[in-house]
């Protein structure tokens, strides 16, 4: 004979909406952590503000670094000027439309930026560009009209 019981039976069930609701916040979470990692592949200068900088895609792209001293810098690499002319050569030959950062310090001497800039564009390199700080990333506020 069975006796009936007053507490209904249930059977287990493990809900995954709930599991599905945290995969989905790990997922985004590691996709924003990863995309926010930059790999830097020029030397560490103290960059110049501008107000009108703004951020571009560093993949598949060279980085030409001039320091404080006037020393060139082919990626982290210190190099003469001749050295880095006949590198810049080489990298052309393999990747003509190779992007080029210029990242110079903002206490060197304003020759020496030209005279790198003369090197990427004797070796055929045109897409070229100047990295420098954002004065907004900086906490500095854009200049504006002058008022009364």
């Amino acid at each position: 004979m069975r006796v009936g019981t007053p507490i209904p039976h249930k059977k287990a069930r493990i809900e995954i909406i709930p599991l599905i609701d945290i995969m989905f916040f790990l997922l985004a979470s590691f996709m924003m952590v990863s995309l926010s990692q930059v790999h830097m592949k020029g030397i560490k200068v103290n960059l110049p503000t501008g107000s009108s900088g703004e951020t571009q895609s560093k993949r598949d792209y060279i980085s030409v670094s001039v320091d404080t001293d006037g020393y060139p810098y082919y990626d982290k690499q210190k190099v003469t000027y001749d050295a880095l002319a006949a590198t810049l050569a080489k990298v052309h030959q393999e990747n003509p439309d190779a992007k080029v950062f210029v990242r110079g310090d903002r206490d060197t001497v304003h020759g020496n930026i030209i005279r790198v800039l003369d090197i990427l564009r004797q070796q055929g390199f045109y897409k070229i560009a100047f990295e420098i700080k954002s004065e907004a990333a900086k906490g500095v506020p854009a200049p504006g009209p002058a008022g009364p």
